[in-house]
This record gives C-alpha cells, structure tokens and sequence, in this order.
C-alpha cells in the first residue's frame, strides 16, 4: 500500500537497485564467478603454451598445423554466420507457409517472384497440326492454347482439362473467338471485320494471359495467310449474323451493278 500512503502525502517508496559491482565472499556468486574465471585462465595458459611450442617449431623451419581457436576468447558473429542466420530464418518462415497455407510464400504472388519474368520470352515455333498435339488429350503432355499467334503454357488451368469449360481453346488458336465471344464459330486467327470493342477485347486477353502467374509463353504459332478475297466467318449472335449477312449481299449487289454502270457510261 506504498502508493497510498505517497498519495496521501507521504514519501516515496525507496527504488531497488542491485550493487552488481560489490560481491561479498559470502555470496553464492562470488565462487561461481571466481571457479568460472580460474577455468578460463587455465583454458588461456594452456592455449598460450601450445602456441609457444607452435611459435617455436616455425623458428626451427618445422612443419606445423593451423593454431587453434583461443577458446576463451570471445567469438564475433561474422558475415558468414549472419549469412547462415538469414537462412535459417528464410528456410524456417518457407516451411512455416507451407504448413499453414500451403504456400512457401504464404500466398504473397508478385511479379518479381514469378520464374518466367526472369527468362527472356520467345520460345520454340509451332505449327497449327503440332499446336494441336498439345490440347490436353494426352496425360504427358501440358496444355497450350495460342491467341494472336502467341502460344502459352496453361496447364495449370482446370478449366483448360479435359472435360473444362475452356478445354475447347486448348492446341488451337483463336484470338477472333478472344474477341467476339464465339468460341465454336471463330477460333481462327482472323481478325477482318472486328470492331474497336472486340479487338480491345482481344487485347485484354492477351495481357491477361502475359501476366498470369501460372501460365507463361512458350513460343509462337506459325499461322497461315488469310485469303483477301475470303468472307471472313459469321458472327454466332442471330442479330449480328443477319447484319452481317445484309451487308454481303449489298456488298455483292453493288459489284454486280458495276460494270452494268460502266457499260452504260461507254454507250
């Protein structure tokens, strides 16, 4: 009740303060302290001795061995051992990840942490007959699906297995199904007739798949020429179909009425 009676009015209670300097024979300290420090003289005078002799043997020309560590003197923490600390800390916190969230990264994923922002992009050249080998039908091969040319490794995918909603991307490619959304009409490289918004769209998937952290490029896919005077393929969306089935035949139309005109123009 100390701090009642310095409330009150009365003195503070008097500190504690150990005199560590000032030790009695009659402590128990006192021995320990003094059989620790004759240890340490006898371990020094005997190092010191054996380090003599060593001296001495050098001075005769001898061969000698490495001088031993003083073993009472006091050992430093190096760089090496610093080095060895972190490691174990870095092992340890990795363990720890993959115990508790069944990642060694503790589900951090960053840009800098990812293999394939280390390797240089480019990567083996495909045909559309060897890209389709790779579709997922056969257990030992991965799963890569190409867009815009550009061939990506996404086995890591459930959905690109067999049996997955998007397993019908997988050995092929088709940056127009990217773009309109008609992934049984347009997985072809043809990109005529697209508007801003589907390309954009196109686009969007490309960066998606460059920056995922579970696919990454392998390469590229050869794509064969498109023939200018090809119609390119109708949209799967019943409005959009008929418009552009309108067109066509406008377009088609208006050639045929041309060289009437032209005709009529010479007469």
């Amino acid at each position: 009740m100390s701090w009642f009676k310095e409330a009150a009015g009365g003195g503070p209670p008097p500190s504690f303060k150990e005199e560590q300097d000032k030790l009695t024979e009659d402590d128990p300290r006192h021995s320990c302290y003094a059989e620790y420090r004759q240890r340490q003289e006898k371990l020094h005078e005997e190092w010191l001795e054996k380090k003599k002799a060593r001296d001495e043997k050098i001075a005769r020309g001898e061969k000698v061995g490495p001088l031993e560590r003083d073993p009472t003197a006091v050992e430093e923490v190096g760089v090496l051992g610093l080095l060895k600390f972190l490691l174990v800390v870095v092992v340890v916190t990795a363990l720890a990840g993959k115990f508790v969230t069944n990642s060694y990264t503790w589900d951090y994923e960053a840009r800098w942490m990812q293999l394939k922002s280390w390797v240089p992009e480019g990567g083996r050249l495909f045909s559309p007959e060897f890209l389709a080998t790779y579709n997922g039908e056969d257990p030992g091969k991965p799963i890569y699906i190409a867009i815009d040319g550009d061939v990506y490794d996404v086995t890591k995918g459930a959905a690109y297995q067999k049996g997955g909603s998007y397993h019908i991307l997988a050995g092929k490619e088709g940056a127009r199904a990217f773009g309109t959304g008609c992934f049984k009409e347009h997985m072809t490289h043809d990109k005529r007739g697209l508007n801003q918004e589907e390309r954009d769209g196109i686009e969007h998937w490309k960066k998606f798949y460059h920056d995922h952290k579970n696919y990454w490029k392998v390469g590229k896919v050869a794509l064969p020429p498109i023939d200018p005077k090809s119609d390119p393929p109708l949209h799967c969306d019943p409005k959009r179909k008929a418009e552009e089935l309108a067109a066509r035949e406008k377009k088609k139309a208006a050639e045929v009425q041309r060289p009437v005109a032209a005709q009529h123009e010479e007469l």
